[in-house]
């Protein structure tokens, strides 16, 4: 987890100001010890504690160091050159910050992964695991949104499918009433009108048949046979 950028102001704290100064003073000397042995360059580095008490460390002789230092800022032609170089420190710092984020972010990710935590220490790892369930509380929130609108989505579908299916069986009905109404004119006996001059009466009779008389009605325009 990567800590957060400290302030540049005096710490109040007493306690922690005694040991930001001891983990500081210690990292100083160490940096100016590499530096003296991997640049091959010659280092002094001198720390007054608040109470007076003196830190000190120097790649070869302290004294050696210190003259030759006080010739050079003597010397009036080493102006320039000290402004180039403080230039070329500015620029160099920048890139060697870049490179230490880029670390740290590199770091952090590590440690969300699972990996690099054997040198972490208890305040790290604290850290990294209030970071991992605050994101997981986001994760969660945004899958519990996402599943709402996925349900209202579905709700909408099948409501969708609901009516489509009862308009589709309204339409089925109607076309099928459409096909069986020729058929059921078709099929369906029409009544004949019965006339008055085609009703016949028989009548059976045993014996010799009797001579009949053609009888015609004046009233009514038949034939009678007696």
């Amino acid at each position: 987890m990567v800590r957060g950028k400290t302030q540049m102001k005096r710490i109040e704290s007493n306690a922690s100001r005694q040991v930001t100064f001891s983990k500081r003073r210690n990292g100083l000397l160490k940096k100016a010890f590499e530096l003296s042995v991997l640049c091959d360059a010659e280092v002094a580095a001198v720390v007054f504690s608040p109470s007076g008490k003196l830190y000190e460390f120097s790649s070869s002789s302290m004294s050696n160091i210190i003259e030759r230092y006080q010739r050079k800022a003597k010397d009036p032609g080493s102006s320039a050159e000290t402004t180039e170089n403080d230039l070329q420190n500015l620029k160099g710092n920048s890139l060697d910050m870049m490179v230490k984020k880029i670390e740290l972010l590199d770091i952090s990710k590590r440690r969300l992964l699972g990996e690099v935590l054997d040198t972490c220490s208890i305040e790290e790892l604290q850290s990294t695991q209030n970071q991992l369930e605050r994101s997981l509380s986001r994760i969660r929130a945004r899958k519990l949104m996402q599943n709402q609108i996925l349900k209202g989505q579905t709700e909408q579908l099948k409501h969708k499918e609901k009516k489509l299916l009862d308009e589709n069986r309204k339409l089925r009905a109607k076309f099928q009433n459409d096909e069986l109404e020729p058929l059921k004119s078709v099929t369906e006996p029409q009544e004949v009108p019965r006339g008055r001059g085609l009703d016949v009466e028989t009548e059976l009779s045993i014996g010799c048949p009797r001579r009949q008389r053609l009888y015609i009605d004046p009233h009514e325009d038949c034939l009678s046979i007696h």
